[in-house]
């Protein structure tokens, strides 16, 4: 059985996160259950964490990585990049900024299913 391991990071403040790390968990949880439908007849076991951080690592919210590696480093044309959070500036109580995905010239707040599959894939390896 190979394993697909899926961390995702985001700021948690008692039971609340920003609007945009729960679009993407959102997201993150469609996607983890297609995996299992698609790739455990493969032998392909989905390993799902989710670290909640304090905002002292908050430069590290809504991050996901795959077998370890950042999705923006499986996927050739991303790069992640940031911008102010609203949400996480009303958490927080001071402006902050979070991380997003620059992909083929558009800036993501929240992280797509499509970009979280094709870097799951990239990760094993697959098409």
């Amino acid at each position: 059985m190979k394993d697909l391991t899926i961390e995702w990071r985001h700021y948690d403040k008692e039971g609340a996160t920003c609007i945009r790390c729960s679009a993407t968990g959102q997201s993150l949880e469609g996607v983890i259950a297609g995996l299992r439908d698609e790739l455990s007849p493969q032998g392909v076991r989905i390993v799902f964490t989710e670290t909640r951080l304090t905002e002292e690592r908050i430069s590290e919210s809504n991050l996901i990585l795959l077998n370890g590696i950042p999705l923006e480093e499986l996927l050739a044309e991303a790069q992640a990049s940031e911008n102010t959070c609203q949400s996480c500036s009303c958490l927080t109580g001071a402006e902050t900024s979070c991380r997003t995905i620059e992909f083929e010239g558009k800036t993501h707040e929240e992280i797509p299913a499509d970009l979280i599959r094709a870097a799951a894939y990239k990760a094993l390896g697959l098409r």
